[in-house]
């Protein structure tokens, strides 16, 4: 049986269905990454888990244990916040023990398990310091620290790293991956940048429209995507869809395998962009993005714009001519409604 089961569970504010019937499985110490678009129900469903929301139908087993009406207090989960949720006239060590001491622990327990948090998050040295002498990256560990002690059965980290700049996003990203391998947790992740999905879940949970569009690894999910909008979501930038109808010669390079009323999907390194006319389909480069390792080629194809990555530094300009290859080893085929064609 799964660590944590989610049966057909259903959220409804009024008329508004948010949550429309999920079904999920995790396996104890697994590391789940919700991801959709805005109001697609991924923070909900996480409050649902919670116990911050009510569950309208369903039912949800925590190992082995019936959890869906069971208040968020005793369900032995501990939830990350986005907004950090800091007590702001408390010390660091007392926002880490406050949990421990409601629950009337003993003081030389609870010393012991916030030294241990501390260390691990490397905090030590703030502990007596309030948050308002913390920078962002600093408060977001406090708040994680906060949950290590409880050793919740399972955390719950909602965009936990939304209100930090790109280079702490990406520190921290780090840290909570390597805080993930060392306490073996269960863990369910939400966020909106697929970087942090990709990097950080054993598997990850694609939801559109309170429905989930595909549950894998992050590679499966990349390589072998479900439908269209899984296709277009997961990776970046995004997967170049072409209308079959939109550029003939496409065709012919996918060897007759394009439907004729469908959608050829080729990622931006499925396309090679050449100066030589005679090979491949004529197009007119648009942009070149030179991000360093990787430089990004924007292109128009029979008014189709595509973008190509290569690991190649390029000496195109804009409004140079080209022609345009696909790798017939990475391409994708769907059908008028999306859904995806055996290759």
């Amino acid at each position: 049986m799964a660590y944590l089961q989610l049966d057909n569970i259903q959220k409804s504010f009024g008329d508004a269905h948010i949550i429309k019937g999920v079904n999920l499985e995790i396996d104890k110490g697994e590391f789940i990454v919700f991801v959709g678009p805005s109001g697609c129900g991924k923070s909900t469903l996480l409050r649902l888990i919670a116990g911050l929301e009510p569950i309208t139908s369903g039912k949800l087993m925590l190992d082995g244990k019936d959890i869906t009406h069971i208040p968020s207090g005793k369900r032995d989960l501990a939830m990350v916040f986005q907004s950090y949720a800091l007590y702001p006239h408390m010390s660091v060590y007392d926002n880490m023990s406050f949990a421990l001491k409601l629950a009337n622990v003993a003081k030389d327990v609870i010393k012991t398990k916030v030294d241990h948090a501390a260390k691990t998050l490397n905090l030590t040295q703030y502990l007596t310091r309030t948050p308002k002498e913390l920078s962002g990256g600093q408060r977001q560990r406090v708040a994680i620290g906060r949950a290590i002690v409880r050793a919740p059965k399972v955390f719950l980290f909602d965009e936990p790293l939304s209100n930090l700049d790109a280079a702490l996003r990406g520190n921290t990203r780090v840290e909570i991956h390597k805080l993930h391998r060392a306490l073996g947790a269960t863990s369910i992740y939400v966020t909106h940048d697929q970087v942090e999905a990709m990097t950080l879940a054993d598997r990850v949970v694609v939801l559109r429209d309170g429905l989930i569009e595909q549950v894998g690894t992050p590679m499966e999910l990349y390589d072998r995507p479900a439908n269209q909008f899984v296709a277009q979501f997961i990776g970046m930038p995004s997967m170049n869809m072409v209308d079959a109808r939109a550029i003939p010669s496409f065709s012919a390079q996918t060897g007759g395998r394009l439907p004729g009323d469908g959608f050829l999907g080729v990622r931006p390194e499925g396309l090679r962009v050449h100066r030589d006319h005679d090979a491949g389909t004529p197009g007119k480069v648009e942009l070149i993005e030179a991000l360093g390792a990787d430089t990004l080629i924007h292109v128009e194809v029979g008014g189709v714009p595509l973008v190509a990555r290569q690991n190649e530094r390029t000496e195109l300009q804009a409004g140079d001519a080209v022609s345009v290859e696909l790798d017939p080893s990475v391409l994708h085929f769907f059908n008028r409604e999306g859904r995806t064609l055996a290759a």
